[in-house]
């Protein structure tokens, strides 16, 4: 939502501030890595604590960037310890769920991406017009005093006291011996990343550069499209403890591929609001599957690790999305860029998805 400001504040292009996007999913899996190995060796607390505090101190310092060098480093850190997050957080929720609850929890947990793309639509909204942007990364620190909420009211997994190691060398071993699954995992999560990124990134600079929309505006409609993928997300992921893991993302996926057209190139104001809105209901329905099927599949003594870091392996590869998106908006528009992508991602995460393995309903921490 602030791209064009910091774009012309430090005289830069789109695409050059597009990049920040960029670094900032390419160096998640670094955090990913560190805190998923800390999760599996010491429990899910502490790493996700100490995450909390770190990405939130980074995300106020991006407000007091300089230049467009500092910027770039600093949402680089910011990407680490945005990539330690989700991998913990996730084993931990997923590990104290019901099994016959997990599917409407994961679409729950998922969601809290939306509801903080909501609250950020809101918060631009307030206070962009009156402040600029650098105030909204001040606003991006709150999440700190989540950390005394984890530290305080939450209780280590049960599951992870079951299954700890003991030593590096046997975690280690344990996650090498999951290659096949890695691999399939950082396949599956990079094309969920496309599909999310390459339609919620650009999207705001969509609305100036094809409709001009105002800020106010913007942010209004981006919070509608959250409130569609708050709504997608719970409901599929309720549905996929019924359906499947697989066919629910399938399904979602067909659903965000017919309504391209009128998400990207709707003729009047009311059909780009529907659109929009069924847009981010059909990605982030397929989202609201994914903490529960990869965690699922992941085994309960790699499970702080291996689902976190394959995720963010995936944002890396996808990561790019939004820089080849601002290129090809450079030669053609940005309605064109992004339905050009999202059909050919959505077709290919469909074809990754169904081909996989699928273990729902699957008891955490029974020996397998």
């Amino acid at each position: 939502m602030t791209l064009t400001a910091i774009a012309r504040e430090f005289h830069r292009s789109d695409a050059e501030i597009a990049l920040s996007l960029t670094l900032t999913l390419a160096f998640r899996p670094v955090g990913a890595f560190i805190f998923g190995l800390l999760a599996d060796r010491y429990g899910r607390r502490l790493p996700l604590m100490l995450d909390l505090v770190f990405y939130s101190l980074v995300e106020v310092l991006s407000g007091l960037a300089p230049t467009y060098v500092s910027f770039l480093v600093l949402r680089a850190l910011f990407g680490i310890g945005m990539g330690g997050e989700w991998g913990v957080g996730a084993s931990l929720v997923m590990e104290k769920v019901p099994p016959r609850l997990r599917g409407v929890f994961s679409g729950l947990l998922q969601q809290g991406y939306a509801a903080g793309y909501l609250l950020a639509a809101l918060c631009y909204f307030v206070v962009y017009p009156r402040w600029g942007w650098r105030p909204m990364f001040f606003i991006g620190g709150l999440p700190a005093l989540l950390a005394l909420y984890v530290r305080f009211r939450v209780k280590e997994s049960d599951v992870w006291k079951k299954t700890r190691h003991e030593s590096w060398s046997g975690l280690g071993r344990a996650i090498a011996s999951y290659w096949k699954l890695f691999l399939y995992l950082v396949a599956l999560m990079t094309m969920m990343n496309f599909v999310s990124h390459g339609t919620q990134d650009l999207y705001p600079t969509f609305l100036q550069r094809d409709w001009g929309f105002t800020p106010q505006r913007r942010a209004l409609l981006t919070a509608l499209s959250m409130v569609g993928a708050l709504t997608g997300g719970v409901l599929c992921g309720l549905y996929s403890d019924r359906l499947g893991r697989r066919r629910t993302i399938v399904l979602a996926l067909t659903g965000a591929f017919l309504v391209i057209p009128l998400w990207a190139f709707a003729p009047a104001l009311p059909l780009l609001v529907v659109g929009a809105f069924l847009m981010q209901f059909m990605v982030q329905g397929a989202w609201g599957v994914i903490p529960a099927h990869i965690t699922e599949l992941s085994p309960d003594s790699v499970r702080g690790f291996l689902p976190g870091f394959a995720y963010q392996c995936g944002v890396l590869i996808a990561g790019t999305v939004a820089w080849i998106e601002a290129v090809f908006a450079a030669h053609l528009t940005y309605a064109w860029a992004m339905a050009l992508t999202a059909g050919t991602v959505f077709v290919l995460c469909a074809i990754v998805a169904a081909l996989g393995p699928e273990r729902r309903g699957i008891i955490y921490g029974e020996a397998r």
